[in-house]
């Protein structure tokens, strides 16, 4: 099975590559006015910081004299940690002020764009307080002369091109001052719902079913369309926190997780900063066993061809493959999925490269592919929560 199978990946990464999850992009504005201003003063009561969004809570003095509490919407703990936000920053008493956008189903909800901290410290929204690069000294083999993939990674951050983050595209960190404030690539797209786009008048539900004109980005056999069919239908706040699968959970733009590897001569283990979940790799197997429980990170066994470790996994439950991304759903995937990765890392640069070949004959029509490329991250690694606090109707 495995030399077959290592046929199979040549194969395919050689003419599958074009397809790449490098191009998912950030989830949009939701049910925020962004062509609309707000101008909001007031005491912090708590922080929830957490994915997908961190949300600020705190009580402002109305004309009446009377308190009323809002809570207003950050970027994903993950990427604010990564950024050198922390919760220390906004403990309760503190003061602020936020700039920003009116939510157009909850009155006391807001997107910040800038905020003031006890009348010292202003901050916009894609503000970086620490730096990106690592500074650090690393070993580029091991004792056993294997690479060392062990470590923290994340992908280069993704910002907007306004620093506010109320229009523009989602850029690379190091691209940020490249196109203009509010500047869109050559090619690219603004990302709808922003200031001065089209979705921006138009009123958003959060609980509504995805747009049934959104396509899968890969063919798919008639029983994953039926599957892709049913998955659509269920409202995106609904599933915001589940978990996607291996193949996804990896780089999740708007996200940003830190993963960790660890190894040695009989296993490897990858821990995701989304979730927490943790795989590991059994180097001391050649075939899987028979009797496979069934689960989110499925048996994964390893290999070195040369410098590049290659890991195959199945016995998945069924799930979710690919997140959503521009103009594309998600796609579901059955048990039957087949994932094989390929990590290699650049020992000039410790760029490490993640390579990977989806294959599910139960629901995909195509060998689904894709690669992405990480560095040393500039935090450590932290198993972050989810829990959605977007206003619903």
């Amino acid at each position: 099975m495995i030399d077959l199978y290592k046929i199979r990946i040549f194969s395919t990464l050689m003419v599958g590559l074009v397809t790449s999850l490098t191009s998912r992009a950030h989830h949009g504005f939701g049910t925020f006015a962004m062509n609309e201003d707000i101008q909001l003063s007031g005491v912090v009561t708590s922080l929830d910081f957490v994915n997908p969004h961190s949300w600020l809570n705190f009580e402002t003095i109305q004309e009446d004299g009377s308190l009323v509490e809002y809570s207003c919407e950050m970027r994903s703990a993950m990427t604010l940690r990564r950024s050198g936000w922390t919760p220390e920053m906004f403990p309760p008493g503190t003061r602020i002020s936020i700039e920003g956008s009116p939510d157009r189903i909850d009155s006391r909800a807001c997107y910040v764009s800038t905020i003031t901290i006890d009348d010292a410290m202003s901050l916009d929204r894609y503000s970086q307080l620490i730096g990106a690069e690592v500074d650090i000294e690393r070993a580029g083999r091991l004792d056993n002369g294997k690479p060392n993939l062990a470590g923290d990674w994340a992908a280069e951050q993704r910002v907007m091109t306004d620093p506010r983050g109320r229009d523009g595209a989602l850029v690379p960190l190091s691209q940020a001052n490249d196109y203009g404030i509010g500047g869109v690539p050559e090619g690219g797209m603004a990302i709808p719902g922003g200031r001065g786009t089209l979705q921006a008048e138009i009123f958003g539900d959060p609980n509504r079913p995805r747009s049934q004109d959104l396509l899968s980005p890969v063919d798919l056999t008639v029983a994953g369309e039926a599957a892709f069919q049913r998955l659509r239908e269920i409202p995106t706040l609904e599933r915001s926190c589940d978990p996607g699968s291996i193949v996804s959970d990896w780089d999740i733009v708007g996200t940003d997780p830190v993963n960790r590897i660890t190894q040695n001569d009989d296993l490897v283990t990858i821990a995701y900063g989304v979730h927490g979940r943790v795989r590991t790799v059994d180097m001391r197997r050649t075939v899987h066993p028979i009797d496979i429980e069934p689960s989110w990170t499925g048996h994964s066994i390893g290999w070195w061809e040369d410098d590049v470790l290659v890991v195959d996994t199945i016995g998945f439950e069924p799930g979710v493959l690919v997140r959503p991304r521009p103009r594309a759903a998600a796609v579901p995937h059955s048990d039957q999925l087949h994932v094989v990765e390929r990590f290699s890392i650049d020992e000039g640069t410790f760029t490490l490269k993640r390579e990977f070949v989806a294959d599910d004959p139960a629901f995909l029509s195509e060998i689904y592919t894709g690669s992405t490329e990480m560095m040393v991250s500039n935090v450590p690694y932290a198993s972050e929560s989810c829990e959605d606090f977007t206003p619903r109707l």
